[in-house]
């Protein structure tokens, strides 16, 4: 499968043009990865994009980084699929990476992006550059609403109250 035609799945380059898909395409390196690789840990450097072609990624996070009760065991809080992206906040801001990233089927294929190389070519075609970035930001507000959603439903039915 091209690699265009992967990147036309992802919600974050919606209405891309197919010249300006090719030109993503272009950066981009394919990684493939087995049942439990580790694609990044929570906390790393981050300057890559990522969307799946093909396979399960699951987001994981450790609670004791968080001040909880640490079990040791991450706890995965997202399974990504076809055509889904994560990284993306590393576009942003180039931060630690807020949590780990974990292959979970066997022959997990991979486009990797990276920051450097896909800014270049967003301050080069400022139009490509704005479709990008808006979806992008459209992206990250729906993946904020979702995790506050679920914060909400943990305060309300998480903890029980003292008997």
């Amino acid at each position: 499968m091209a690699i265009a035609t992967t990147l036309r799945q992802a919600d974050i380059f919606y209405e891309l043009t197919s010249t300006q898909l090719e030109q993503v395409a272009s950066i981009c390196e394919e990684k493939y990865y087995q049942t439990g690789d580790v694609i990044f840990e929570e906390n790393s450097r981050s300057d890559e994009l990522y969307v799946i072609v093909n396979g399960e990624v699951e987001i994981q996070v450790r609670p004791g980084l968080i001040g909880s009760r640490d079990t040791g065991i991450p706890q995965t809080i997202a399974t990504l699929r076809r055509g889904q992206s994560f990284g993306e906040v590393a576009l942003v801001d180039e931060g630690l990476r807020s949590a780990a990233a974990r292959c979970a089927q066997h022959d997990t294929h991979l486009v990797v992006i990276p920051r450097d190389k896909l800014m270049l070519l967003c301050d080069t075609y400022p139009q490509l550059g704005y479709r990008l970035m808006r979806n992008l930001a459209a992206d990250l507000a729906m993946k904020i609403r979702n995790t506050d959603l679920q914060v909400r439903e943990q305060l309300t039915w998480g903890q029980r109250p003292a008997s």
